[in-house]
């Protein structure tokens, strides 16, 4: 199959969360399995910065936005063998935050994103590349399923070409001022209730979500927890109106970038057959972060996005009493400017037990989870979940919450048969610290943590399974597609 990859950020070019992991990972596994993949993204500051061998393919892109009729570029780079197209627009996206900064999103985020749905659309039939599916993430990418429904809908370019959105996080959606719809050109007719109207704003996922041949969400478990109140945002009733083509699908890990025993930023390799070069590399974190060389104080981590819905409330509640507990704690991360401040005011203030990074570093994080020994994954909900599968691939033990990606992917260790972490239901710092107590007593079982670790060092989360699934559902889009025309 001919598929294009369409995402507002994808690893290593740009990223802020897993979905730019997801669409690196799968193009890679989708290649691996004979079909003709490409990826098109924003061509971002971050990704100019890097100085990456591109060439301008002189594409005559002439998109209006507001008025305004806007000249854009392409320019075409690589992720391995995959060419990856990169949407050049400097007034866009030569800026320091993909959607924001810490202060807010971009107030222009709908011009934006608007450009680069219609940019995409137009730039394919020039660069020669007709795919069988167009695989869409997020919100960002929303417009382009109503575009192909709408005024493009006779043409023949597209007539066999399938639509696939992807939810990453249905907490984004995409919602703007009513009068963006006519900014960014679309249908007035397209302002109700049964479109892309929602509650008096213009949303670009429900225009996904309504429009897509096929929706998919990134686990199982997410995918029935987004059809009900709790946690559907308001979206519930759509995505249950769509349940026939919604479908959850797990996803992996790229087990050749996320591999310990051949991590350059580790200072011992190691595996399930050769588990002792993790200790090694606990004492070098120790070393490294300020922390006391004692081997046998277990190092609780946590590399996340500083955002509530990562738990983070629930940490902070719990913290005078985790702190009783004979641990160390490590963070990095960065986010919302109310847990950075919380934080920030710990880096200091348990030395030799607590280290606290604001902001992101790839090689301290590969780092953490080699020398970690818990890996908490607090989530008041989270859709997937790659930090879990990457911490139990370096051998540190998930402690999450029973939630979306996390419930479908950590089985507790205190169950039969014996799992491979540690959960917890109730969004409480009471409930967190019971499955911490859970976790610190295995720990002081030197053979059974042993057994754990193993068994975490030998878990497949890789993508070959997930990514057949989806090419199961390229093929349905693709023909679903075909039935309307």
């Amino acid at each position: 199959m001919k598929i294009l990859l369409v995402a507002s950020e994808v690893t290593p070019f740009a990223k802020t969360g897993g979905l730019a992991d997801v669409a690196a990972a799968l193009p890679r596994a989708l290649a691996r399995l004979g079909h003709d993949v490409r990826i098109f993204m924003p061509w971002y500051h971050s990704v100019s910065e890097q100085r990456l061998a591109t060439e301008p393919l002189n594409l005559a892109l002439e998109v209006e936005i507001a008025g305004v009729m806007r000249s854009a570029e392409v320019r075409r780079g690589w992720l391995g063998d995959i060419p990856v197209y990169f949407l050049d627009y400097p007034e866009f996206f030569q800026r320091q935050g993909l959607y924001g900064t810490p202060a807010g999103d971009y107030p222009d985020n709908a011009w934006r994103f608007g450009l680069f749905c219609r940019a995409v659309l137009d730039a394919l039939p020039q660069l020669d590349f007709q795919p069988d599916v167009l695989h869409l993430n997020d919100w960002q990418t929303g417009l382009i399923p109503v575009l192909l429904r709408g005024e493009r809908s006779k043409d023949p370019f597209y007539a066999g070409t399938g639509t696939v959105i992807t939810i990453h996080n249905l907490g984004y959606q995409g919602l703007f001022p009513a009068e963006t719809l006519s900014e960014l050109g679309l249908d007035p007719a397209l302002f109700h209730m049964g479109g892309l109207e929602y509650y008096g704003q213009l949303s670009f996922l429900k225009g996904g979500l309504l429009f897509a041949d096929r929706i998919t969400t990134v686990s199982p478990t997410y995918c029935e927890e987004i059809q009900t109140p709790l946690f559907g945002h308001g979206f519930e009733g759509i995505l249950q109106g769509r349940r026939k083509d919604l479908l959850g699908i797990l996803n992996g890990i790229d087990c050749k970038q996320w591999d310990p025993e051949r991590d350059l930023a580790l200072v011992a390799p190691y595996s399930a057959a050769h588990p002792e070069g993790k200790e090694r590399n606990k004492q070098a974190l120790q070393e490294q972060l300020g922390l006391d060389a004692d081997e046998r104080q277990p190092v609780l981590a946590m590399i996340t996005r500083l955002a509530t819905q990562k738990g983070l409330d629930i940490l902070e509640a719990a913290w005078p009493r985790l702190m009783r507990r004979s641990l160390q704690f490590v963070l990095l991360g960065d986010g919302e400017q109310h847990h950075r401040e919380f934080f920030r005011k710990l880096q200091n203030r348990y030395r030799g037990r607590v280290s606290i990074t604001l902001g992101f570093d790839d090689s301290l994080a590969r780092q953490i989870y080699a020398g970690s020994d818990l890996f908490l994954m607090p989530s008041h909900y989270e859709p997937c979940g790659l930090g879990q599968l990457i911490a139990l691939r370096y051998g540190s033990i998930p402690l999450v919450r029973r939630t979306g990606g996390l419930a479908d992917t950590v089985r507790d260790a205190d169950q039969t048969p014996p799992g491979n972490g540690f959960l917890f239901g109730p969004p409480t710092a009471t409930a967190l610290l019971q499955a911490l107590d859970r976790a610190l007593k295995r720990y002081r079982d030197s053979s059974g943590w042993n057994r754990l670790v193993a068994g975490a060092l030998s878990e497949d989360f890789s993508w070959e399974r997930s990514a057949r699934r989806y090419v199961e559902i390229y093929q349905q889009a693709r023909e679903s597609r075909k039935k309307l025309n």
